[in-house]
């Protein structure tokens, strides 16, 4: 039995257009003495050696987000109510216009 892509979109109003992932992989790491940019990262670089894709989106619960942080190297960071503490959802974002 083939995975099901779950698409998610939801509007930004920042950027005011909608974002699209139709693509993307969960990763837990709720450890307190790591950073988020460093969870991040490492998600990231699990992510191109399982996909051979860099990935350019995470998406992360509101209260795991630090201020001032929009992104981390490459990957625009972006919260979502859906996502559970302690998780990251990392992926590919789609633009629709």
């Amino acid at each position: 039995m083939g995975k099901k892509k779950i698409p998610v979109t939801r509007f930004d109003p920042e950027i005011d257009q909608e974002i699209d992932m139709n693509f993307g992989m969960m990763w837990f790491d709720n450890d307190p003495k790591t950073t988020l940019a460093a969870k991040i990262e490492r998600a990231a670089a699990y992510y191109r050696t399982k996909y051979g894709r860099n990935p350019n989106l995470c998406m992360i619960h509101p209260q795991a987000l630090p201020e001032n942080m929009a992104s981390t190297g490459d990957i625009s960071v972006r919260t979502q109510r859906m996502i559970l503490p302690g998780h990251l959802w990392i992926g590919l974002e789609e633009k629709i216009l």
